[in-house]
């Protein structure tokens, strides 16, 4: 059964409106798809919808307005049909978030606008013909870029024990940037002196199978690199390697909200509010081809110091005055 969602933008009844807003009837009522790379239930991503949502009420969106219909996709079978639906259902301007969520954008339409967000490197994977001009009918926000996979790294450096190994676990199904992301790790690894390696899962047996093996390892670590797959199956994956005691770095906050060591990566919440300056630009009249890419410009470390020390890691403390969040 097709789901529908109606989001209430101010989340109250028609009277606690404007007066303006109720006074002027809409010549007529938009819509917009939003393609969400996680599970409904997740409070991170329900945290980002409500940024979005807030962000467009302010540039007077509202139900009277404006329609949104929502979609969660946690593995790629449901991204694509989530995406074939948003598109069939004639939208205005489709929202994805996650290279997985524009991937099935692009295969659906060459001619609705689609504005991302989470995507790594987007010229690089051929979204766009560049951040200025992106040309066609895409445009959005990238995510992580190669400098990040040498910050990752130097995460795990300074802990003690410090890393020497280093597993970038990731879903080759729903991670399909993972492959720019490892020849950044790798790269950034010669300076270093880490050994990196790559380990896709698919399922939580193989979380659980590699986790084991690294925990057998001396001075090993884990970056896990964010993707539906990863998203979806969070809270196991950081049980898993604080379970086995492997130390791991993750590319967005909700896992170290949710337990894991530390995270550091560009402030999600940001990007949708960003984004919804894009959809409220495009369903006046702007064309994506004239909106530039935006790289991140904000970022956050958080540091679960809780977790580390149930680890038995001392983190530095110049790395912990850089924190963002340190949680206790």
């Amino acid at each position: 059964m097709k789901r529908r969602e109606f989001i209430n933008f101010l989340g109250g009844a028609a009277a606690a409106w404007p007066l303006a807003a109720r006074a002027q009837l809409p010549d007529r009522m938009h819509l917009i798809g939003v393609l969400i790379n996680s599970v409904e239930g997740d409070p991170a991503g329900q945290s980002w919808l409500t940024a979005f949502r807030d962000e467009l009420a302010k540039l007077g969106w509202t139900e009277i307005n404006l329609r949104m219909e929502i979609r969660w996709g946690s593995d790629s079978a449901l991204i694509e049909r989530y995406a074939a639906e948003l598109v069939a259902l004639r939208s205005e301007v489709l929202l994805g978030e996650s290279t997985a969520a524009l991937q099935a954008f692009q295969r659906q339409t060459k001619t609705i606008p689609i504005v991302f967000l989470g995507v790594a490197d987007p010229i690089g994977q051929g979204f766009v013909a560049s951040l200025a001009h992106p040309g066609g009918n895409i445009t959005g926000f990238s995510v992580f870029d190669a400098p990040m996979a040498g910050k990752w790294l130097e995460l795990l450096t300074q802990i003690t024990p410090p890393v020497a190994r280093v597993a970038v676990l990731f879903n080759p199904a729903t991670a399909p940037y993972a492959g720019l992301m490892l020849h950044a790790t790798v790269e950034a690894a010669r300076s270093m002196a880490l050994a990196v390696r790559a380990v896709p899962v698919n399922n939580d047996s193989e979380i659980e199978t590699m986790m084991a093996g690294i925990a057998h390892e001396e001075r090993s670590g884990v970056l896990v690199l964010a993707s539906a797959f990863t998203v979806a199956h969070h809270d196991a994956i950081v049980a898993i390697a604080n379970r086995d005691h492997v130390p791991a770095v993750y590319g967005i906050a909700m896992f170290a909200t949710s337990g894991g060591l530390m995270s550091y990566g560009p402030d999600v919440t940001d990007s949708f509010r960003h984004a919804a300056v894009y959809v409220d630009r495009i369903l006046k009249g702007a064309k994506p081809t004239d909106l530039p890419v935006q790289q991140p410009t904000k970022f956050e470390l958080v540091i679960n110091l809780k977790t580390a020390k149930a680890l038995s890691i001392a983190i530095a403390p110049s790395l912990l005055a850089t924190a963002d969040e340190v949680i206790e």
